[in-house]
């Protein structure tokens, strides 16, 4: 069954909701939904209240290292932590109280090359079963494309369930952002939910356009249950107003 999992969204420190297809390295600040007035710890130890695993701390950017360590400090084992991971800082992050890494730039060269060497000394340092795949992808000519650099570079692979089937047997789960609906609340990917639904092989957690307690219900039935769902701008945690917090808790304890 879909499980709704929660999110903590760093930008330069602070836990934000921002439009996916805005970040640039160009200078040009992101459009932001959200910017919080509580710290990444504030709503880890909220999540650590109310039983909720297995979200994700994602660091879009560079200094955010010491709010994500804060948060997995307040819940420790309780949630994952992406950006930026590589094979040089992965343990260290498991030490610092993540249950999992999440990867994905560190999986490619600058242009997009996915580098098998690299996995494999992820899953030497990590091991899979702590190893979160990253997949967050781009709508393409090909259908969807794997986008790394805060979504903002396209690589070779493609989101296809040749793709998974190969990746799969690298990692404990994966974690996809539709990043050209991520931030908008303006609905789901439906066929992007429709496909990884059909595959189910292992965990996997959908991201992006997530407006109405309607929108999680249809990633329930679309994926017949195999893909949990994580919402940020239109939840009331962070300035949204269409989903509450409570419903997603109360949609958690039917499973």
């Amino acid at each position: 069954m879909t499980k709704f999992r929660p999110c903590i969204d760093l930008h330069h420190g602070k836990v934000k909701q921002i439009v996916g297809g805005t970040l640039r390295d160009d200078g040009a600040g992101p459009r932001e939904n959200f910017v919080s007035e509580h710290d990444a710890a504030w709503y880890a130890s909220l999540y650590r209240r109310d039983g909720l695993t297995g979200g994700h701390v994602i660091c879009l950017g560079p200094g955010n290292a010491e709010a994500a360590r804060e948060a997995l400090l307040a819940w420790p084992g309780g949630l994952q932590v992406g950006g930026g991971i590589s094979a040089t800082n992965a343990a260290a992050w498991l030490e610092a109280g993540a249950s999992h890494v999440i990867v994905t730039s560190a999986l490619f060269d600058a242009e997009g090359k996915f580098l098998e060497s690299q996995l494999a000394s992820l899953v030497s340092e990590v091991g899979a079963g702590r190893l979160v795949i990253d997949l967050s992808c781009r709508r393409t000519a090909q259908g969807w494309t794997v986008a790394m650099n805060r979504w903002q570079t396209l690589t070779e692979i493609d989101v296809t369930t040749a793709t998974l089937d190969y990746l799969a047997a690298h990692c404990a789960e994966f974690l996809i952002h539709a990043a050209d609906v991520e931030g908008l609340c303006g609905g789901i990917d439906e066929e992007l939910v429709g496909l990884l639904g059909s595959w189910g092989k292992i965990p996997l957690t959908y991201a992006g356009g997530v407006g109405t307690m309607a929108d999680v219900e249809k990633v329930q039935q679309l994926s017949g249950g195999k893909i949990d769902v994580t919402v940020g701008s239109a939840l009331d945690l962070f300035g949204g107003s269409s989903v509450r917090y409570s419903d997603l808790l109360a949609w958690n304890q039917r499973i």
